[in-house]
């Protein structure tokens, strides 16, 4: 029993940089369009989820390809090895930091207003007319805590134990899925091509892509694979970890979905509030499902925050030398002001969770560039020798490409009607 103890930990250990990506990109945004989505339109947009899956796969493998046998980091070999690398690299920092501080402003809007949410079903005796602030206040909280924790060095314990919490969250919903299974056929279906008649369901499409095929996990895989060591004797392991990493990505978010699809959608459940997500955990959780499903959702939240307040510094780090540096004058500033930043939405006092889904669409928008950088970098001889990609996997590269330009296309015609 105790080697088999020391096993599990071990392949935990090795898929590491696949589990801090899938920490990474099953937030908030994922619980949230995952539920909304599965409550209105059923399974019927399961195909988007597992196309993006896949190339959630392509690139994630791409990146970590190009870590392993260069030894460099993405930024850092864009300015390095590409014509005009230094204006690509600048573009391509202001394209993340500014789509992940707007996803940073809806995560704290959203989990601000859980919270708030759970404070009145405990004391009936609140006023709502202090709902705003309520809610602008724990956003304040929120932000200046974990700003704190950053700058003090110690947010690794922390945020494994929040790690632990959105781990059981998701295998409540994966429990969940299994309780309230559809009908084998309702799934299946769900495959199959098709984008039901709404405006609406094209926000949903790009809100998919966008929370699956997250840029900065492709763009950030290289710096974490060089602080773990990994090199050109690592492939198989750098394969093995991208699999794992896109397959449970696909694994939770679909549970989400067919979830909200047994549980909401049959019963004609609208989410309109953040709590009226908690129906998906009801079969698995009872009465405990509040509980289960804000600790989870906080824990899905804050665990994201981290990572996306640190994103300004280390891709700035990147672009100088390529290494991860924290804990520097530019460290504590840069963390600063992306949580004011993340204050603008709960200021503002907008929906949380049409807000939350349209953050997401705007992580599209970035996604073509990451994409078509990377193909340039991985074709070029000088930079990856006999270790190129071959044909097959170029042609995936360009199909994920043309994917992501029709998505981000889909994306800004749904924001335009929504606005």
């Amino acid at each position: 029993m105790k080697n088999v103890f020391k096993t599990i930990l071990r392949w935990i250990a090795l898929v590491g940089p696949g589990l801090f990506c899938l920490g990474f990109t099953i937030g908030t945004g994922s619980v949230t369009s995952m539920v909304k989505s599965g409550s209105v339109y059923g399974t019927q947009l399961l195909w988007v989820l597992a196309i993006s899956a896949f190339f959630t796969w392509v690139m994630t493998y791409a990146y970590g390809h190009f870590g392993i046998v260069t030894g460099n980091t993405a930024i850092h070999g864009i300015k390095q090895h590409l014509k005009g690398g230094k204006a690509w690299a600048v573009i391509l920092i202001a394209g993340l930091v500014v789509s992940q501080w707007i996803s940073l402003s809806s995560i704290l809007n959203i989990t601000s207003n859980a919270v708030t949410e759970v404070l009145y079903r405990l004391i009936p005796g609140l006023s709502p007319d202090a709902s705003y602030w309520m809610v602008l206040g724990m956003a304040i909280v929120i932000a200046a805590t974990i700003w704190f924790v950053l700058n003090r060095g110690n947010y690794s314990v922390f945020e494994k134990i929040l790690s632990v919490l959105v781990t059981l969250m998701g295998l409540a919903f994966i429990l969940s899925m299994f309780i309230e299974l559809p009908a084998p056929g309702t799934v299946f279906s769900g495959f199959i091509p098709r984008i039901p008649e709404s405006a609406e369901a094209r926000l949903f499409i790009a809100a998919f892509v966008g929370t699956t095929m997250s840029s900065p996990t492709f763009v950030i895989r290289p710096l974490i694979l060089k602080s773990k060591g990994w090199g050109k004797a690592d492939g198989k392991l750098q394969r093995r970890d991208a699999i794992v990493s896109a397959s449970l990505t696909f694994i939770i978010s679909a549970s989400i979905m067919i979830c909200a699809a047994s549980v909401l959608h049959t019963r004609g459940i609208q989410v309109e509030k953040v709590l009226d997500m908690i129906y998906v955990l009801e079969p698995i959780a009872g009465r405990f499902a509040v509980a289960l499903f804000v600790v989870g959702l906080l824990s899905a939240g804050l665990s994201s925050l981290f990572p996306i307040m640190m994103l300004a510094p280390e891709l700035i780090s990147d672009f100088r030398d390529g290494e991860m540096q924290t804990g520097t004058p530019l460290f504590k500033i840069l963390t600063g002001i992306a949580a004011l930043v993340g204050l603008t939405i709960p200021i503002l006092g907008t929906s949380p969770v049409i807000t939350q889904i349209a953050s997401q669409v705007t992580l599209v928008f970035v996604l073509p560039l990451v994409i078509l950088l990377m193909i340039i970098l991985l074709n070029k001889r000088s930079v990856m020798g006999d270790k190129r990609p071959g044909w097959v996997f170029t042609f995936l590269m360009i199909l994920a490409f043309l994917f992501a330009c029709i998505v981000s296309y889909t994306g800004v015609v749904a924001l335009g009607k929504l606005l």
